[in-house]
């Protein structure tokens, strides 16, 4: 099939029509959007999200922003809550229901539902004046003039603004909570955004070897220390245990530039003083972010001068961190 328009033009005039939807939002943003957020604050029981078709979905995303910003919630299908799902629904939640047109058949057949279980309701609706509007205790104006296909039928700029009010509502109830870093780790332990949260370097560092050299130790016993503990490098110490320098493989690759004969030299002579360090409670991202600051590709974990191990990018790398 031969392409008549340019895609590319297709899709800036979609992305500037959700854009400037997502903008005409910002304006409509009243009283209403306060008291909807005081209401789930003060709230003892859940935020339920409902909604049918496309709403359906933005409602699924909504719930798991909030579950994973410090507002439990839950997901019920408007079609599925009149046939036996309303059953979820407690007396101290808070609902929040989906439509553009506010006057959906599940919706009009629902709402005089929920309103007799004493629950308050939060429309987030395009229509002001909808009968979803009319009956629900706070509404928020998800006004969408057009959507973005040409046929004007496609929700695209309607579901845009809603998903965007709803990560609105998400991100003010996480700050006026006071939701903290720790908070966000707790509920995302698993993979990467998880571990960038909670990993520190004492949980990574102790699994590696820590190959220690004194300053005297000739040149041979250096290479040797590094190439049998495999982390490219070995930290110098003096003779009270201290940290004085390190020696990488960079170092020894200079090494053999810079001199003839250099089996007669020791590890203080070719050594880095100063070497980049972490302490062991360090976040190990904040680790990687040395690194790479640095450009070096390990650390020397210490604590008062004193030599505790290494940490190496292969770990970070290891721990889906990079």
């Amino acid at each position: 099939m031969k392409v008549i328009k340019n895609p590319k033009t297709i899709a800036r005039s979609v992305l500037l029509a959700e854009a400037d939807a997502i903008r005409n939002a910002v304006d409509l943003l009243d009283d209403q959007f306060d008291a909807t957020v005081e209401t789930i604050l003060n709230s003892s029981g859940r935020l339920v999200v409902t909604g049918v078709g496309k709403s359906a979905l933005i409602g699924q995303k909504i719930v798991a922003t909030m579950n994973s910003t410090g507002t439990p919630s839950l997901f019920m299908h408007a079609a599925d809550a009149i046939h036996g799902d309303l059953g979820m629904i407690q007396v101290n939640d808070v609902v929040l229901l989906i439509s553009k047109s506010g006057n959906t058949a599940e919706i009009k057949v629902l709402l005089p539902l929920l309103k007799r279980t004493g629950v308050r309701l939060i429309a987030l609706v395009s229509a002001r004046d909808s009968y979803l509007a009319q009956h629900a205790d706070h509404v928020l104006h998800a006004y969408a003039e057009m959507e973005a296909d040409p046929l004007n039928l496609a929700p695209t700029t309607s579901t845009t603004v809603a998903l965007a009010i709803g990560d609105a509502l998400a991100i003010s109830l996480l700050e006026v909570r006071g939701f903290t870093r720790q908070d966000f780790a707790r509920y995302h332990p698993g993979g990467s955004l998880g571990k960038r949260l909670y990993l520190r370097v004492a949980d990574i560092f102790p699994h590696n070897q820590c190959p220690q050299v004194l300053l005297t130790t000739p040149v041979r016993e250096v290479i040797f220390t590094i190439s049998a503990n495999r982390l490219g490098a070995t930290a110098v110490i003096d003779e009270n245990g201290l940290l004085r320098g390190i020696v990488t493989d960079g170092d020894i690759r200079r090494m053999a530039y810079d001199h003839a004969s250099f089996w007669e030299l020791s590890a203080q002579d070719v050594m880095t003083t100063a070497p980049v360090c972490v302490d062991p409670d360090e976040y190990a991202a904040a680790a990687l972010q040395l690194m790479q600051e640095r450009d070096v590709s390990q650390l020397v974990v210490s604590e008062a001068n004193q030599v505790l191990g290494f940490i190496h990018l292969h770990d970070l790398l290891r721990e889906g961190l990079v």
